[in-house]
């Protein structure tokens, strides 16, 4: 297997690249990562030097909306399959600014898909997102299934939407063999610093506040990033063209009581919180229905949130100096001025 990975410098995207390089011996990853401030090399250091050298690995620093970037790069490579991790994904920053999602996430997603349906990619696999159902009330004991309608109410989950749409309208009109997946919030490992769990965990750690938009009672199902990736492997090798899978993590909790968690697992107490003001448009709940996954797939998240919350926890402890350049910028240092958006 020859394949391709983009935004695999990112959260998700690398933790999935560590996975593939760590258990399936015989396959290679091309990483096409443009390198935002949200991509970090750090997160592949240790393996991602040996891993070239064996012929394992290649990073290829370019923008997914590129189109003559892209088509470059599959001239020079024949991909069986690709994964598409690469977004702008932070639901705060689409609110400032929606111009970047619009074209990385819909523009740059159809760059790909146009290349891959050229070259005949055996496999595209796109990563969407559960923010495109929309909201569901607290109490409402709907979950959302794959073939529910979409409802996005963020700029970014607009632009999700629209990428998934194009996915599977590649597979519709030309045939091209696509799988979508979409998941609930993923915390883990490697995780920038300024997403919910992650920026939480750190503050608590520096001894800072933790900020809480409005009243706390906003639901997340939380999902380990390896189950997630361990999901997006499944899709990948066993996933039926044209399918759309959701994976859950069945642990839904209120942001005030995730961060009370972590209050408690870092010695901390609850005088630590801050409410902030409410951003607008704030969706108070998501929930999907992951059995099409259990059962096509063979899929179940392996992890507990208690138990993924501690290991989790533990990680950035023990990865102190990861974080902190990245909150000082220092991660930036030796990256060469950003290519042209």
């Amino acid at each position: 297997m020859n394949l391709l990975v983009t935004g695999g410098y990112g959260f998700i995207g690398s933790n999935f690249v560590r996975l593939v390089l760590a258990e399936r011996a015989s396959w290679r990853v091309v990483n096409l990562d443009v390198l935002t401030y949200a991509a970090n090399t750090e997160n592949l250091a240790d393996m991602s030097r040996a891993a070239e050298e064996a012929g394992r690995y290649r990073h290829v620093r370019a923008d997914v909306a590129d189109a003559r970037a892209v088509a470059a790069l599959f001239a020079e490579e024949r991909f069986d399959a690709a994964v598409h991790f690469a977004a702008e994904s932070h639901v705060d920053r689409s609110i400032e600014d929606a111009a970047p999602f619009m074209r990385t996430n819909v523009l740059g997603t159809g760059v790909l898909l146009s290349a891959a349906l050229e070259k005949k990619v055996g496999m595209f696999v796109m990563i969407s997102t559960d923010e495109v159902y929309g909201p569901v009330d607290l109490g409402d004991p709907r979950r959302f299934g794959e073939d529910d309608p979409m409802s996005p109410t963020s700029p970014y989950a607009a632009s999700k939407a629209g990428a998934d749409l194009l996915a599977q309208a590649y597979f519709r009109t030309h045939g091209l063999p696509v799988v979508v997946t979409r998941c609930t919030n993923n915390y883990g490992p490697f995780q920038f610093p300024e997403k919910f769990l992650s920026l939480m965990i750190t503050r608590a750690l520096t001894g800072g506040r933790l900020p809480i938009y409005g009243d706390g009672l906003y639901v997340r199902d939380w999902i380990h990033v390896e189950d997630h990736c361990r999901g997006v492997l499944a899709a990948l090798e066993r996933g039926a063209p044209g399918a759309v899978y959701n994976f859950a993590g069945g642990e839904e909790r209120a942001n005030v009581d995730v961060a009370r968690m972590i209050l408690r697992r870092t010695g901390r107490d609850e005088t630590a919180l801050e409410t902030v003001p409410d951003r607008p448009g704030h969706d108070r709940r998501y929930a999907i229905d992951d059995s099409r996954a259990r059962r096509a797939l063979g899929w179940a998240p392996a992890r507990s949130f208690e138990q993924g919350l501690d290991e989790t926890i533990g990680w950035y402890r023990s990865h102190e100096p990861w974080w902190r350049r990245i909150i000082s910028g220092d991660y930036l240092v030796d990256r060469k001025s950003a290519l042209p958006r």
